[in-house]
């Protein structure tokens, strides 16, 4: 049901580092993180709606020099991710894709804010949306939550409201803050940026199977067994054969002028191997 982790402004030469699991049938048609050919996008694609989960702007540039052993692009600082909203509404035939909130605002000129109080809320199935570029993000759903700038700090966004404490949330805000926040800080002090430094303990977190004990699990109008399996940060259970995480995604946003007008968005993906189901 996906999970992201935002520590937004909370470093100045790194103002945005983002978390992702995109929980997923195994089945649904997916093609991992490339640079698309029809819109200046790269990210993840759902081929069977066309948008996308995560995803960031960037435009190849033509030149006879960036073919295709060494290619150059265009970035805006544009970046967006979109999460299902749990609460046992079924979406109907007639709703939008929910990826095309991404989309839209990846290829559109108008400002986060802007952007997310003109979506039409109830022509999509329950999400929470977050839009961003390299001076602002913003938080919306279609569940009750006004279009939000996001202040400083560590935010998760999961599939219920951004205030409520669900044990997966909760679990990986504390992961975040202790394990990621401060390799992190040493790496831009230390080591001018490098991630990988601090990549191999996001990848850890993000893989983390822990399910809620039955007093710690949200009440969404599931069965108690369902709200279980969906409980930890990353979804692996014999218990769902034919659903779990799919990608693991890590975007960050880096500031490279003095002057900190020049900026540099970093999307990695991996596709999350399931141990086999009995």
């Amino acid at each position: 049901m996906c999970i992201t982790a935002i520590a937004w402004q909370l470093f100045d030469e790194m103002p945005l580092v983002l978390l992702s699991n995109r929980d997923e049938f195994l089945a649904r048609p997916t093609t991992q993180a490339h640079q698309w050919e029809d819109l200046p996008i790269f990210g993840g694609r759902d081929d069977k709606s066309g948008g996308t989960w995560l995803g960031i702007h960037q435009q190849p540039l033509e030149s006879e020099t960036s073919k295709q052993t060494n290619p150059l692009f265009n970035q805006n600082g544009r970046w967006a991710a979109v999460l299902n909203f749990r609460d046992g509404v079924q979406a109907t035939p007639d709703q939008r894709s929910r990826g095309e909130l991404v989309t839209n605002f990846l290829t559109g000129d108008l400002s986060p804010l802007a952007y997310a109080r003109q979506i039409k809320l109830q022509a999509y199935a329950g999400f929470n949306l977050i839009v961003g570029d390299n001076k602002q993000a913003v938080l919306v759903n279609n569940r009750g939550y006004p279009a939000t700038p996001l202040h400083s700090g560590l935010h998760i966004i999961s599939n219920g409201q951004p205030d409520e404490a669900w044990f997966k949330s909760e679990r990986l805000r504390g992961r975040v803050r202790q394990e990621v926040l401060p390799l992190i800080s040493e790496s831009l002090q230390f080591h001018q940026a490098d991630k990988e430094y601090w990549l191999p303990a996001a990848w850890n977190v993000l893989t983390d199977t822990l399910q809620a004990a039955d007093e710690q699990l949200p009440d969404t109008g599931m069965p108690p067994a369902l709200e279980q399996a969906l409980s930890s940060i990353c979804i692996d259970t014999p218990e769902l054969p034919n659903y779990g995480t799919r990608t693991q995604s890590i975007l960050t946003l880096l500031r490279g002028d003095e002057d900190n007008s020049g900026v540099e968005l970093q999307l990695v993906s991996r596709e999350y191997a399931h141990l086999a189901k009995k």
